[in-house]
């Protein structure tokens, strides 16, 4: 209950703060925990699970009882009656089916197994939810990251552009350079339009993931780091911490579970009728009938079709236990894959950061001072401009792609 009025206490809070404009700073965590409350298709699989829950409890419930009223041995209208043979009576019956109790154990068991099967569901399906946040957060940061150099070439393109202008009466500037230095003004200008709707399409698809309006508005925290592999798990790691695992073994475990409720269908059901007959003659005694019922399930007839089940069963659970070890196998060399993918990508990173992206702004800003001090030409600062913003967007491309690589190594294990 504390959790619950917490939660709605910060959905409060950040509903307030939007209307009043401001937009509060939303963190990775607090997304995933906002999905993990709110979610609807969530939700679903929590109510599946109940639903399978309220099921088991009547499943150890008996069939209801049938009961009867007629006449017995009574004479049809018109007919003559011997005298001192009047053998009609007036009978009622009452008479209950009772199944077997282990059928009825067995039943229950197999019923809660299904409600594993939904939670396990649940699991998964939040696996790849969590995995869509994700990828839309990370792409969110790298799209501020972008936001953040696209207003920087704004403003050195701006001030290329002003400089030029200004040189141009004194023919140290082209006309040509100018409109180039326009046109890359525009260009700039029209990456921010993108960029700034991406930034709004990102934060719609977490509203939406969120159960949020669409029209709410938040920021991230864009010192956001990249997921890291830390070790390459083994078959025994995949198996207790993927949900599809735990939803195969879950359906295993169901499966084995109905396969012994088809084997209860070997033993006995029992059944109880009573009846009592009233004759017209209230001189003649009343009398009853009392009878004890027991099905006889290993008739030959009768026993063919759960022994075709229980061998139908037998395979199923054969060919799903090799479907498990596949996907073991396949998910194992997956995150291997992947952490070899990683390393590479955080390499070319690492190269951007180290070496490509400082030498080309040591080329711009010489260039630039070279044109500043009128030795250089523009278009020879606006080539040097090019290339330095084209490695960092290149670059920033590269940290989207290493975000995402660690998006699907965690992915692939559940965190």
């Amino acid at each position: 209950m504390l959790s619950i009025r917490l939660y709605t206490t910060a959905a409060l809070l950040l509903m307030g703060l939007v209307a009043h404009g401001q937009s509060p700073v939303i963190p990775l965590d607090s997304v995933l925990q906002r999905i993990s409350r709110s979610n609807p298709m969530l939700r679903e699989f929590e109510s599946r699970a109940k639903a399978q829950n309220a099921m088991a409890e009547g499943a150890r419930s008996q069939m209801a009882p049938m009961v009867g009223a007629g006449v017995f041995m009574y004479p049809y209208p018109g007919q003559m009656e011997m005298e001192g043979q009047d053998d009609a009576m007036f009978m009622t019956a009452v008479e209950q089916e009772i199944t077997n109790p282990a059928k009825l154990r067995a039943r229950e068991k197999y019923q809660l197994s299904k409600s594993a099967i939904e939670e396990a569901g649940r699991d998964k399906a939040f696996n790849q939810l969590r995995a869509q946040a994700k990828t839309a957060y990370y792409q969110w940061v790298v799209l501020e990251k972008k936001k953040s150099v696209l207003l920087e070439n704004q403003r050195i393109m701006q001030f290329m552009l002003k400089l030029g202008k200004v040189r141009y009466p004194y023919n140290q500037s082209s006309l040509g350079s100018i409109y180039k230095a326009e046109g890359r003004l525009g260009e700039v200008e029209n990456m921010l339009v993108m960029n700034d709707s991406e930034i709004i399409r990102m934060n719609i698809q977490l509203n939406m993931l969120m159960n949020l309006p669409p029209e709410t508005r938040f920021r991230i925290d864009t010192t956001a780091q990249a997921p890291k592999p830390t070790v390459l798990p083994d078959t025994a790691y995949l198996s207790a911490a993927r949900s599809d695992i735990r939803q195969l073994d879950r359906t295993i475990e169901s499966m084995r579970l109905n396969l012994r409720l088809e084997n209860m269908q070997r033993k006995p059901d029992f059944g109880i009728r009573f009846e009592n007959m009233m004759p017209r003659d209230r001189m003649m005694p009343q009398s009853f009938t009392l009878m004890g019922m027991v099905s006889i399930p290993i008739a030959p007839w009768s026993s063919k079709m759960y022994k075709s089940n229980i061998k139908a069963m037998d395979f199923e659970i054969q060919g799903m236990q090799k479907g498990r070890e596949s996907l073991l196998n396949e998910a194992q060399a997956m995150v291997a894959t992947m952490a070899q993918e990683f390393q590479t990508k955080q390499t070319q990173v690492r190269n951007y950061e180290t070496k490509i992206i400082p030498a080309l702004r040591r080329n711009y800003e010489t260039t630039m001072l070279s044109y500043e001090q009128n030795t250089s030409q523009l278009p020879l600062v606006i080539d040097a401009w090019e290339a330095l913003n084209m490695a960092q967007m290149e670059y920033l491309n590269n940290l989207e792609q290493l975000y995402l690589i660690g998006v699907n190594y965690e992915k692939e294990l559940e965190k």
